[in-house]
């Protein structure tokens, strides 16, 4: 691989559509609606980005251009479950040997009201099973037995605490910073604080990249109706900051368990019979990632202008609420120079009746073939 490299990275899995009857269309269709809108799952996260960065990818082939370097595309699987044996496997085995440029990733990076994002940090993931264990019986007579899904209750009641045993992370980016990067999409100041002032979840995304946030996603407990639980199960999702660690959280949260809860946290091997307590275990771990130098970068300068000219809006640079596969790119110093930048509205990922709208697709396609081209010919 001779010359510069530019990278084209998107996942190919999706999560499940859900039940059907949820969706006004088919989620596996793509039905078209009004020649204004692609409906189905994944055609926000994130099979437009990769189909618009396949079509660019064959734009450019077909026209036969000469460059001086070379565009990679990386199609992976995995990017929902955690990304490691997807895009963090590529970085590690067929890409371990290609030094890259500059690599963008297709995410969805429309949040609205506001116009198109170009994402230059990522926030990232934990989520953490808590598993209570109590003692079964029969529901008649409950005090011989100890319910797990009240022990459950009483974590719940006091996770908002965990938050004080957490060592403090500074953001990249604090919310006067957030605000102002904002602001440039607005035509002035007044017009901008109205927004804000109506805007409660413009708002709420701002605080978020300010902070870790958790939120109780799943609970399970229970086998009859007329038997006292000994297991109840919930998922704790977490997202931290760029540069946060996961160990320090976990600690946080056995600590909190033990001591304002009162429950022994323990694994199965070390516990004897009828014995009360609390597991915890980490299913998922993606760390946030940050380009530090962004605010220096030619290309991306470049870049900025290019989506300004073919969106007719002005962009604005920003991090992602959620996490994506470019820690793998960053973290591991494989290519700092990752951004995130793709077709579609992030409210709608993961939703039934998710939808791409068809002009910000072949915008995107624009964006990637015009700038693939001047990256590589651009000696």
């Amino acid at each position: 691989f001779e010359g510069k490299n530019l990278l084209f990275n998107g996942h190919m899995d999706t999560v499940p559509p859900g039940s059907e009857e949820d969706w006004k269309y088919p989620p596996l269709s793509a039905s078209i609606k009004r020649n204004k809108l692609i409906f189905g799952r994944g055609a926000t996260d994130m099979k437009g980005g990769l189909v618009a960065m396949i079509i660019a990818l064959k734009i450019l082939k077909e026209l036969k251009i000469e460059v001086s370097g070379n565009l990679i595309l990386n199609a992976v699987a995995d990017e929902e479950t955690g990304g490691k044996l997807g895009t963090g496997w590529c970085v590690k085995n067929p890409l371990k040997e290609i030094k890259c440029d500059f690599t963008i990733i297709g995410e969805p990076t429309t949040l609205s009201p506001l116009p198109k994002a170009i994402m230059v940090g990522e926030k990232g993931h934990l989520q953490v099973k808590i598993t209570t264990n109590g003692i079964s019986g029969h529901s008649g007579m409950p005090a011989m037995s100890k319910n797990a899904i009240y022990m459950m209750s009483e974590i719940i009641e006091k996770l908002d605490k965990l938050d004080e045993y957490i060592p403090k992370t500074e953001p990249p980016m604090n919310s006067d910073k957030l605000k102002q990067l904002i602001g440039v999409t607005f035509p002035s100041e007044e017009i901008f604080d109205r927004i804000m002032k109506e805007q409660p979840d413009l708002q709420s995304v701002i605080q978020s990249l300010t902070t870790f946030t958790k939120a109780l996603t799943t609970i399970k407990g229970g086998i009859k109706v007329n038997v006292v639980p000994d297991s109840c199960e919930a998922v704790l999702d977490i997202r931290l900051l760029p540069g946060q660690k996961s160990e320090p959280i976990l600690k946080a949260l056995k600590k909190l368990i033990e001591e304002d809860v009162g429950y022994a946290v323990k694994d199965q091997s070390t516990i004897t019979l009828n014995e009360i307590f609390v597991e915890l275990e980490m299913i998922t771990d993606s760390k946030g990632s940050y380009w530090m130098e962004w605010e220096e970068s030619v290309d991306l300068k470049e870049f900025y202008a290019l989506v300004e000219t073919i969106y007719e809006k002005k962009p604005y640079y920003f991090l992602m609420p959620a996490s994506a596969d470019a820690h793998f790119l960053r973290n591991e110093g494989y290519c700092p120079q990752t951004i995130l930048f793709g077709p579609g509205q992030g409210r709608v990922a993961h939703a039934a009746d998710e939808y791409i709208e068809i002009l910000d697709f072949i915008r995107a396609i624009k964006v990637y073939a015009i700038f693939a081209y001047r990256f590589l010919t651009n000696k």
